[in-house]
């Protein structure tokens, strides 16, 4: 590791503490003290947040959070996690990361949902597409885009495979389905 990039992962942090109770913000300043960061109140600007339980609303900051299971946050730890990980996760959070402790239930990617037809299409896959639709063999496709015979197969078979077709009828059929639900009718 550089001198650089290690001085980074040594310098302070300056963290704002969101937590419910005097005992339990008592107990977050003296660890986060002890692990060598500074405490900030509300009102300073904050490198990251350490919340129990919930994070604050405004989420301006990368936050960890501690007990909780607001997948928004950037960090989240179980209510029992030690020094080492509350700084570990509040170095990362700062770094741009996610951070998700293996005990935790909520993931930390929610399912992507699938994407229309033509985002899932490539740009060279919707020029094979309106070429298909044009009437175009494989060979006079792959003159017109100036590629290969095998590139074009490769190509249809990826855009059958998308749109759940199996043949360029269907194909053709399925896209300008797609394309009537995503217009609108003013």
């Amino acid at each position: 590791m550089t001198e650089a990039a290690a001085g980074s992962l040594a310098r302070s942090l300056r963290v704002t503490i969101a937590a419910g109770g005097e005992a339990r913000i008592a107990a977050l300043t003296k660890l986060l003290r002890s692990l060598g960061h500074e405490v900030v109140g509300g009102d300073e600007q904050p490198d990251v947040v350490l919340a129990h339980e919930r994070r604050p609303e405004d989420g301006r900051y990368p936050t960890v959070l501690l007990g909780g299971t607001d997948t928004d946050a950037e960090g989240l730890l179980p209510e029992n996690a030690g020094p080492a990980q509350i700084d570990a996760a509040l170095r990362a959070v700062v770094q741009g990361l996610l951070v998700r402790f293996p005990g935790t239930r909520t993931p930390g990617f929610g399912a992507a949902q699938e994407a229309e037809a033509r985002m899932l299409l490539t740009p060279r896959e919707a020029q094979i597409l309106d070429a298909i639709a044009d009437g175009l063999t494989n060979k006079a496709i792959a003159r017109r885009l100036g590629i290969s015979l095998h590139t074009v197969k490769f190509h249809v078979e990826s855009v059958f495979r998308k749109l759940g077709a199996s043949t360029r009828t269907e194909a053709v059929a399925k896209a300008r389905e797609r394309r009537r639900e995503e217009t609108i009718d003013l």
